[in-house]
């Protein structure tokens, strides 16, 4: 007789009570993610406690690539900071999840999740569904149950998007919170690494052992309350935190969106509802705590000139890194060279085209990030984020949190490096017309694809955040009333 074991959730207790082993466990994990390979969430597996990372954070048993054959067979002189830390903690990394190429940073018609080394994710819950980018792989094996957790990266949305269009729990940490010391970077001002995972607490479990100071990133220095002070993100999961809350709903980005997207309709809908569940919980709802320079915000382009000049100066610096570099790519210009000329073509350039690279590139407008040029951009940011947004909406009506439907959520924390989780909501419903991304290859949204919730909040508070997550995660208890549509046959058995 055998006793079959849940998979959701952080396996900790198993262990401890002998229920099962490590190897049972990492064998179960190594079917589980065999089970489903044709969805290519996963590349590169490895022996180890089950976690599973991006495959733009440095292990260094893997290839970290980015996605990309130009940084295949190249290797780092050690561990991601983040991944040594996952490692102290007693977790072992199982293998790199798959991506969207360079962190979506490459294309205007590429595809979320795919990537000349590993391929094209596919989403959990639909068949040929788009898994949303950029860690679409972290996203996909967090909703199957590959890992205990992942770790994804986020510059704006890489997180809290493939976290909720696969019905799972992603943590957006403040930038400086967790390191990105040996993490292939777009942007020192907006990169940041996190957890994604089946639930609030397993994530906050990842997020405890890899958040802290660093010496090699020195905006892990702005973090308050150094290790070992960090804020008990485990114990933040309180049920009843959501109490004598001030939560604030910024009516005009709703409005705003909508014009733009009327087909998020259904997600701000459900996310009106949601907001009777909140006050149940003791939370003051504040209604229109509005961004007061949004119109701005949607108009300007200086979020796009700090990344892209942000990524001329910071993947150089990566690059340089290098223990080995087999293709000798040392600048960007490196990388475009060979994206556009490795035969016989995996890359699939021209096909994908590397307009984002083109641009930061040109002769006359690109420029790094330490030309006299880039300082009023990123002061733009910082106004159109800070007074202008998110962090200005917080201060005025003096709001614990703002909530937002999470497809509306990441540009206002990822321009000024504050953090954000996001919490399933629910799904579309029967008669969803299905909708095809922008290259018509995958399914955007259809019947059963799932959409979430995010708390957005200042800097460096992201236990308060998520303890109001977790609270309304238990309230409503939305994953798992919709099942993926394909699912792993292989469980955690202990003999009996």
């Amino acid at each position: 007789m055998e006793d079959r074991l849940v998979m959701d959730g952080l396996p900790a207790f198993g262990l401890e009570v002998g229920a099962f082993s490590s190897v049972d466990l990492v064998t179960a994990y190594f079917g589980r993610i065999a089970d489903v390979s044709n969805l290519n969430a996963v590349t590169d597996p490895l022996h180890g406690i089950p976690i599973l990372i991006k495959n733009n954070i440095a292990s260094i048993e893997n290839n970290n690539t980015a996605g990309s054959l130009a940084l295949l067979g190249a290797r780092t002189p050690r561990d991601a900071f983040v991944a040594s830390r996952l490692r102290a903690a007693g977790a072992v990394i199982l293998g790199k999840t798959g991506l969207s190429q360079w962190a979506n940073f490459r294309s205007s018609n590429s595809s979320n999740g795919w990537s000349a080394h590993g391929g094209q994710v596919f989403g959990a819950y639909v068949q040929n569904q788009d898994p949303s980018g950029s860690s679409s792989g972290s996203g996909v094996s967090a909703a199957l149950g590959l890992a205990a957790a992942c770790l994804g990266t986020e510059t704006d949305g890489s997180i809290l998007s493939p976290a909720q269009r696969n019905g799972v729990v992603g943590i957006k940490p403040s930038v400086g919170l967790t390191s990105r010391d040996l993490v292939i970077p777009i942007s020192e001002h907006q990169d940041t690494i996190g957890p994604m995972a089946s639930d609030v607490k397993s994530a906050a479990y990842v997020l405890q052992a890899v958040a802290g100071q660093d010496p090699n990133d020195n905006y892990t220095s702005a973090i308050p309350n150094s290790i070992p002070t960090l804020p008990d993100y485990v114990a933040a999961c309180n049920p009843d935190a959501l109490s004598g809350a001030r939560i604030g709903v910024p009516s005009n980005v709703l409005e705003l969106f909508l014009d733009f997207d009327n087909s998020r309709q259904v997600e701000v809908t459900s996310f009106l509802s949601a907001l009777s569940t909140i006050r149940r919980a003791g939370a003051e709802v504040v209604e229109n705590t509005n961004f007061t320079e949004l119109a701005a915000w949607a108009n300007s382009s200086a979020e796009t000139i700090v990344l892209r000049a942000d990524f001329v100066t910071n993947l150089a610096s990566y690059l340089s890194k290098l223990s080995f570099n087999p293709n000798n790519i040392t600048s960007l210009a490196d990388v475009s060279r060979f994206t556009k000329t490795v035969q016989p073509g995996p890359e699939e350039f021209p096909s994908r085209n590397t307009a984002t690279w083109d641009a930061a590139l040109d002769a006359q407008s690109g420029f790094g990030n330490t030309d006299p040029r880039f300082f009023p951009f990123l002061q733009e940011n910082l106004f159109l984020g800070g007074e202008g947004g998110l962090l200005g909406a917080l201060d005025r009506h003096d709001l614990d949190a703002i909530i937002l439907p999470t497809s509306f959520a990441p540009g206002f924390a990822a321009i000024v490096g504050a953090p954000a989780v996001t919490v399933p909501l629910g799904f579309y419903p029967a008669g969803t017309p299905t909708v095809m991304n922008r290259r018509g290859n995958l399914v955007d949204t259809a019947e059963g694809v799932p959409y979430g919730i995010s708390f957005l909040g200042r800097r460096f508070e992201e236990a308060k955040l998520i303890g109001f997550a977790f609270a309304f995660e238990q309230l409503t208890k939305v994953r798992g009333t919709v099942k993926p549509f394909v699912v792993p046959k292989t469980e955690i058995r202990r003999g009996v």
